[in-house]
């Protein structure tokens, strides 16, 4: 296959598989590894993924890596592809990783699926700030090249500091239309907040959007939940400005802000003491069946207005949002239970979440754990992994699909 012009989706051809007695089992698998050395955590992580050996199993359909930025991108990505040899790979740095009910910090997480009845086609899109629709747009043509199945999803993972991320939802939209749901996350960088990297099979992107489509014969369900709750009555955006938000009914909008949430004073002078203050009161935008979430990232002590990882339009509604550790827990079994019961009654294999970093901040350190051990509880010993995102993807019906401080489980039987 030749290498396509820059921007230019990719479709590598379906993984073949060699003949057997019968139809391999379905499954879902997990691997990883803390091993700080790049070709010692992919030798750990798949071993822990395949321990039988890769040829026993079959080859993976897919196989999604999460990595901590720590790791060298480049050498890792093309030891994992030369590792799996012609299996679809895509994956991102994070910002922490999860997998077996552990958040973990600096590491690389496998996540694979293979069996009877899967079919996944993988496409990317290069992008610049401001182009991320067309980028996703360009990473979720691979749909068109995906066999037909009962089931379908869009996988994609996102730069997360590149422009308004609802416009990844967009785009993607534009090609998957209203019956094939997406589901994601936007990489991360550990909070240092300067680069992310998408994966690509050996190749490492900036600015980009990478997917996956997958088609199953068995169901595929879908979980979001954030658990913040709303504080006072609507407002009107009256200004805004790309990933700014200028004013509220007419007032500068850090001002309402601070006064309607009665923000201790150190937030509104010392941006550590905003960005503290923040975690823990987003903004959320009122749709039809829910209220989606927008992160605040800062705020611009000049101008006094708040600064958000994705757009709110002027003239749309807000409201101010709190919650504590105990509405982020419930919110991750909320999620989990959500996207099992879109297994119409079929029981799960496997799931994949899509946490965000700011919902891990308003844990205490030593219920960092305490997230995933309700998911081991809930689910028991599924094969479970995903990573610590700088957004979240969902769109399974209705306007909107980008959040922020919430958690987004897909779940496959």
């Amino acid at each position: 296959m030749t290498d396509p012009s820059p921007g230019a989706a990719l479709v590598p051809e379906p993984t073949i598989q060699e003949e057997s007695s019968g139809p391999r089992p379905r499954w879902v698998r997990c691997g990883s590894s803390s091993n700080p050395d790049a070709a010692g955590a992919i030798a750990e992580a798949m071993t822990a993924l395949f321990p039988e050996g890769l040829a026993a199993v079959g080859a993976p359909a897919l196989v999604i890596a999460f990595l901590s930025p720590a790791y060298p991108m480049e050498a890792m990505a093309g030891e994992l592809q030369a590792a799996l040899g012609s299996v679809p790979v895509i994956g991102c740095s994070t910002s922490g990783e999860l997998t077996d009910g552990r958040s973990l910090r600096h590491s690389l997480v496998l996540w694979a699926l293979g069996g009877a009845g899967f079919s996944v086609r993988v496409g990317m899109g290069q992008g610049e700030s401001g182009s991320l629709r067309v980028a996703s747009r360009q990473a979720a043509r691979c749909l068109e090249c995906l066999p037909s199945h009962p089931h379908r999803a869009l996988v994609i993972l996102a730069d997360g500091l590149c422009g308004d991320q609802m416009e990844v939802v967009r785009g993607a939209y534009e090609v998957a239309g209203a019956s094939v749901p997406l589901v994601g996350g936007c990489a991360g960088d550990d909070m240092a907040m300067r680069s992310t990297s998408q994966l690509f099979g050996a190749r490492v992107l900036n600015q980009a959007v990478v997917a996956a489509a997958i088609g199953s014969d068995s169901p595929i369900g879908i979980g979001v939940s954030h658990g913040w709750q709303p504080v006072g009555e609507p407002m009107l955006v009256t200004g805004s400005s790309g990933v700014s938000v200028v004013s509220l009914d007419d007032r500068p909008a850090l001002d309402v802000y601070l006064e309607t949430l009665k923000a201790p004073p150190e937030a509104s002078a010392s941006p550590e003491a905003f960005a503290a203050f923040a975690a823990t009161h987003p903004l959320g935008i009122p749709r039809r069946d829910r209220i989606e979430i927008r992160y605040v990232a800062g705020a611009d002590l000049e101008t006094r207005s708040l600064t958000c990882i994705a757009g709110l339009p002027q003239g749309g509604m807000t409201m101010f949002m709190q919650g504590d550790s105990e509405s982020v827990l419930g919110a991750t079994e909320n999620a989990c239970r959500e996207a099992c019961a879109g297994l119409a009654g079929a029981a799960p294999i496997g799931m994949l979440l899509f946490d965000c970093v700011a919902r891990r901040s308003v844990l205490e350190s030593a219920s960092a754990d305490g997230e995933f051990e309700c998911v081991r509880e809930l689910l028991g010993p599924l094969p479970v992994a995903g990573f610590y995102t700088y957004g979240e993807i969902a769109r399974t019906h209705g306007a909107g699909g980008f959040h922020n401080q919430t958690l987004v489980a897909l779940a496959l039987a």
